[in-house]
């Protein structure tokens, strides 16, 4: 086997519970984004961006989609005779099956896929974040640290640092203590959950808490090196970087990409973002339509109104209808007469003609106000939403509902209809 200096292990598996009925039936990093995308082409893009040409993808929650999408990565230049893109779902082993019950587990249970290549070093990824960077320049500043372990890692604001793993450094920006999730944060330098390791020191921690029950990264590993050899350092990134984890967080991403001046760039010709593409033909916007500073999809047509909005692949907007605000994934059809504000609609998702969604004013949901604490309407994939009917803001849909479903033809803000299975 070629020996590779450093190889990628992408964490995909996560579940995206904050994201509602958009995950319900898909892995959090195959959701749609800016229209033409999936979340995990970001991280895949950056690997080849940055020559890392070996990446292992962990999946496990619901990974049908993912898996298509990643394919033999065709699309990264990641089709690789050595190395490329290996899809490392859990598998059953001699001893019985085990998923991945943490981040460092996952990583621990593909250790001979690792050893296969031998490397020096391991990047370690997350599959839900919007980002560019360059892996090759953090390696640098690993290498001119002579650092067993590096973690990139930005100032977020200090209201805002419970929220993450934060990192405490000297002058040399060696760090000096670490707490994961802080009530009382000292610092508001956050770790992004991209590491490098010295893939010996890796190899040591994994086998040496291979007992702990949901061995993570944050919690056990991390720790474990610190104390160990000391010799872990804070890269500072000031680039963009998105977790796009809540409702809020991914409409807001979204909404980032049609500005004028948009703070994260997807047309730069140097650092391009890939992606795997079926669409065949060109959007068509009709005579009568009108398009606003939004991304039209592939394959859509246009009979309505649409503004500020980013619209996926292979939609139609039907005459009439107006779309403000929203997100609007592919191949879904928005009725004529009907008007969306402020949504979040996934794939594959029927509204019928004069439907009103977002109207009213916000209240709290009554379905679950962790997740919806948002003023919008959230619908998930493959639903139905009959002809006329009225919905609410701060609202989730999933299923083929009916006219019944809506008492007096409305669904109240903070409101919800859920069907089980949902998937016609």
């Amino acid at each position: 086997m070629v020996r590779k200096e450093m190889i990628a292990m992408l964490l995909a598996g996560g579940q995206g519970s904050r994201l509602g009925v958009l995950t319900q039936k898909v892995a959090k990093p195959a959701v749609s984004f800016g229209g033409k995308y999936r979340i995990i082409d970001f991280p895949l893009s950056n690997c080849i961006n940055s020559g890392v040409d070996t990446v292992g993808v962990l999946t496990q929650y619901q990974p049908l989609r993912l898996n298509a999408h990643i394919g033999i990565g065709i699309p990264w230049d990641l089709d690789r005779n050595v190395g490329g893109v290996t899809v490392l779902p859990p598998y059953e082993r001699s001893k019985g099956s085990d998923w991945y019950t943490g981040t460092a587990n996952a990583i621990y249970q593909n250790l001979e896929y690792m050893d296969s290549y031998n490397p020096e070093y391991v990047l370690i990824l997350s599959g839900d974040h919007i980002y560019k960077m360059d892996y090759e320049v953090m390696l640098e500043y690993h290498k001119a640290n002579n650092a067993d372990v590096t973690i990139a890692a930005m100032s977020v604001p200090m209201e805002e640092a419970s929220r993450f793993g934060i990192l405490i450094t000297d002058d040399s920006n060696k760090i000096t203590e670490f707490e994961e999730k802080p009530a009382n944060p000292r610092s508001n330098l956050a770790s992004m959950g991209i590491y490098i390791f010295n893939w010996k020191v890796l190899k040591e921690a994994l086998l040496t808490l291979s007992d702990v029950p949901g061995c993570d990264f944050g919690k056990h590993v991390i720790p474990y090196c610190h104390e160990k050899s000391g010799k872990i350092y804070a890269y500072e990134f000031n680039g963009y970087w998105k977790d796009v984890g809540t409702l809020g967080s991914y409409w807001e991403a979204n909404m980032e990409l049609i500005d004028i001046i948009p703070e994260f760039n997807l047309y730069e010709e140097y650092w391009k973002i890939y992606t795997k593409t079926d669409r065949i033909p060109p959007q068509y916007i009709d005579g009568e339509a009108k398009v606003v500073k939004s991304i039209i999809g592939e394959g859509t047509e246009i009979y309505g109104e649409v503004s500020n909005s980013v619209i996926g692949e292979g939609v139609t907007i039907e005459k009439g209808a107006v779309v403000r605000d929203s997100i609007i994934m592919q191949d879904t059809v928005i009725g004529a007469g009907a008007i969306v504000e402020k949504a979040i609609i996934a794939e594959d998702v029927k509204i019928g003609a004069n439907a009103h969604l977002g109207v009213g004013e916000y209240a709290d949901s009554k379905y679950d106000p962790k997740v919806y604490q948002f003023d919008l309407v959230t619908v998930g994939e493959h639903s139905v939403i009959p002809e006329g009917v009225k919905i609410g803001k701060n609202t989730a849909i999933s299923g083929v509902t009916e006219p019944n479903d809506y008492p007096d033809g409305q669904l109240e803000s903070g409101g919800y209809i859920v069907k089980a299975g949902g998937n016609a």
